[in-house]
């Protein structure tokens, strides 16, 4: 994992930190800090030229948080595959269900922090 980053990936992952959406705030606000049961997460975070929404290094897991354009994206796709292939494991949720069920979310988040396949 490179951690040579380009500027011009820098900047825009600082943009998107914040210009993030309403689900992307709310998680940001469930996960930052160590909040859920002490797992360190780092939002808008850049990796070998992708932008991850959010990341726990410690257990190699990936959060993204989707909306509709994202559905059937062979580009996501590609990515996850990638990712996977680096050792992280990737959990994609869809924003709706971040805005109506939180609490639901922020369970599932724990439960695959601690699955770590062992």
């Amino acid at each position: 994992m490179s951690r040579d980053v380009a500027d011009r990936l820098r900047q825009f992952a600082k943009t998107m930190r914040s210009d993030a959406t309403k689900a992307e705030n709310m998680l940001w606000q469930a996960l930052r800090g160590s909040q859920l049961e002490g797992f360190k997460f780092r939002r808008q975070v850049p990796i070998d030229g992708y932008i991850v929404d959010f990341v726990c290094f410690e257990v190699r897991l990936i959060i993204e948080v989707d909306g509709a354009q994202h559905a059937e994206s062979v580009r996501d796709r590609k990515r996850d595959v990638y990712f996977s292939n680096q050792g992280f494991r990737i959990m994609r949720v869809w924003n709706h269900e971040v805005v109506t069920n939180l609490d639901g979310i922020c369970l599932t988040i724990l439960a695959e922090l601690k699955n770590t396949g062992e």
